[in-house]
């Protein structure tokens, strides 16, 4: 049964994540994180609580974090998840935030729960580095991490050369692999499993893998259009289509990249991946090469292994998990709707 601390910054690609993630009644979630990134930390908030409230979670704790990346100003993405976060989406909660500064939740919930908890990181890594910077020996308590972030080979998505997530808080970034080499005596399997554009970017959702979880849900009856079922179905049709157009307008095709989707998927045993142990570097500094992130999966360094970095995997087999998982979770909002 995964217990899991997610960390995101949601985001199109975060909301199909974290619906996914609460689709599995085996998930237990001990928080939900909010990190400033595509959209401020308090539109992160309120996004994270409509969609778990939709998604009959109502019972999760939704923390905030950091206001601001370590070191830089804030700049948020718009023009790829919409002005506040979901594309064309938009949801509500009559749940209020809990009580807590995001990274001292982390700390204590690890503390309390030593090698139990699975951490998911798909946002900047503002909030793990503060957690880390609280407890040194997080990278010993969690049970593991995954990271979405890093473009190692494979062109970036924000600059020639960085990824999105790395690019919005590189001093995080090169913190949190930092804390990872430096810790002796640690165990492969609990070195972070990093997914990077050049494995999340074969992950593509086309219209028709969307359009089929509504056919697929009401396969049997139809669904209430009053119902959460039905209105899950229509805030992710929503999100998707501005994600869609995005895409499209940059060259892409009418299409869209689930980056976090996937390593959600992989974080919980559900998506098959091979991976390399290497060494990670981050370039914080100014210039052309801010953001960028660099492995050394040859050791050719010789340093200490930080990461493991995803090397395969198998889109279609990861996508059709997700189809399953969402008409699963719709159908058992309906059901429970109806008493």
């Amino acid at each position: 049964m995964p217990r899991i601390l997610l960390d995101n910054d949601t985001g199109i690609d975060d909301a199909l994540a974290l619906v996914y993630l609460a689709a599995q009644p085996e998930v237990v979630f001990e928080a939900v994180s909010c990190t400033p990134g595509n959209v401020p930390a308090d539109d992160v908030a309120r996004n994270n609580l409509g969609l778990l409230s939709l998604c009959g979670r109502d019972d999760v704790p939704v923390c905030l974090g950091a206001s601001r990346p370590l070191g830089k100003e804030l700049v948020t993405t718009p023009e790829t998840h919409g002005p506040q976060g979901i594309g064309y989406a938009r949801v509500d909660s009559g749940v209020g935030i809990a009580e807590g500064f995001a990274p001292e939740v982390w700390v204590e919930l690890a503390r309390e729960n030593p090698d139990q908890l699975d951490a998911i990181c798909t946002a900047p890594l503002t909030n793990f580095a503060l957690a880390l910077r609280i407890e040194p020996r997080l990278p010993e308590l969690l049970h593991s991490v995954t990271i979405m972030g890093g473009a190692f080979f494979h062109p970036g998505n924000t600059t020639p050369l960085a990824e999105w997530n790395i690019h919005t808080d590189p001093l995080a970034a090169r913190e949190v692999f930092a804390a990872y080499e430096a810790y002796e005596g640690l165990p492969e399997e609990k070195l972070p499993l990093v997914c990077g554009l050049e494995t999340t970017e074969r992950y593509e959702l086309q219209p028709d893998d969307a359009a089929a979880w509504a056919i697929d849900a009401a396969a049997d009856r139809p669904l209430d259009p009053d119902g959460r079922g039905a209105r899950l179905l229509t805030v992710l049709d929503d999100a998707l289509r501005f994600y869609f157009e995005f895409h499209e307008q940059h060259g892409y095709g009418y299409m869209a990249h689930i980056h976090d989707f996937f390593a959600s998927a992989a974080a919980i045993g559900d998506a098959e991946y091979d991976a390399v142990t290497t060494t990670v570097e981050v370039v914080a500094d100014e210039g052309p090469a801010h953001g960028t992130t660099i492995a050394d999966p040859r050791n050719l360094w010789g340093r200490r292994p930080s990461a493991r970095l995803v090397t395969e995997n198998d889109p279609e087999q990861g996508i059709s998990r997700l189809r399953a998982s969402v008409v699963d979770l719709v159908r058992r909002l309906e059901a429970e709707d109806a008493g």
